[in-house]
């Protein structure tokens, strides 16, 4: 039987019932697997098909969690249980689905079963503004933005050692491999392989150096990028959809300690889809 969970109740409820507290999407406890639904009409119309596809049938995947939105709803879904060990397997109601999967109402059960997993660890940004210190994860990217009319000045360090002591630019963006298809591709930046052990630096409309066109390095390192003129020219700092105004020092790496098991269809994996990105050519 498939029980509603009205999300005004959300806080006060067990792991199990839910574990999404923002209010944005809709959950339903079923024996085994959970459903969170974004509350698009879109959405909310799956969520039904879904709903009558498993009473019908049973799926024997105790931790299976299915999510039914955009990227967006899964990048938020996917932080807000970073401490879980669940399989996500992403349903796709928006408009790209990069980390979702196409819905097919004949071959859900199938699609499931035979769906192959993926993990991927967040980065984490540690943020320096008015001596506070914050943390947040990016799934996709961290990106460092200027705030004002004149352009930011940035040095970057991976560890100790020096990448650019000065970029005069819009500002700079780290990608992870999963988001290196996202915005770190309309800056310029370079497409990495899930398994690259890599990270990319891109800056976003350099002015100075013109032509640097970034770095890739180990997933290892230790970023930090530091506002050489937080005064005048105030920058912030965005970890997916997360920002943090008038910072001073950033601070990104990759955190391993965390790790997210995401499911895919056999026939469009993150891995292949990745590779059809680095393989398409853009029309006019």
């Amino acid at each position: 039987m498939v029980k509603l969970v009205d999300t005004k109740d959300l806080k006060s409820l067990p792991f199990w019932e839910c574990q999404f507290e923002s209010g944005r999407g809709h959950h339903f406890k079923m024996n085994k697997p959970l459903i969170i639904s974004d509350k698009n009409t879109k959405s909310l119309t799956i969520k039904r098909k879904i709903i009558k596809i498993l009473e019908k049938n049973k799926i024997n995947k105790p931790n299976l969690v299915i999510v039914i939105g955009g990227d967006g709803f899964m990048l938020q879904t996917l932080k807000k249980n970073k401490n879980t060990k669940k399989l996500f397997y992403g349903v796709n109601s928006g408009s790209y689905g990069f980390l979702m999967n196409r819905f097919s109402a004949s071959n859900l059960l199938k699609y499931i079963l035979k769906a192959k997993s993926i993990y991927i660890s967040p980065l984490e940004m540690t943020v320096n503004s008015k001596n506070k210190i914050k943390k947040s994860l990016a799934i996709n990217e961290v990106s460092i933005l200027r705030q004002s009319r004149q352009a930011a000045n940035l040095s970057i360090k991976s560890n100790s050692k020096n990448i650019i002591k000065k970029l005069v630019s819009d500002g700079v963006l780290v990608s992870t491999p999963a988001g290196s298809t996202a915005y770190n591709l309309s800056v310029h930046g370079p497409i990495l392989n899930l398994n690259s052990k890599k990270i990319s630096i891109a800056p976003i409309s350099p002015f100075r150096p013109r032509r640097w066109t970034g770095k890739i390095v180990s997933d290892k390192s230790k970023v930090i990028i530091t506002n050489l003129d937080s005064k005048k020219r105030p920058v912030s700092a965005v970890a997916d959809n997360i920002e943090v105004r008038n910072i001073k020092k950033v601070t990104i790496k990759v955190q391993n300690k965390i790790k997210f098991n995401l499911l895919y269809d056999k026939n469009s994996s993150l891995h292949k889809k990745i590779k059809l990105e680095q393989l398409r050519k853009e029309v006019n």
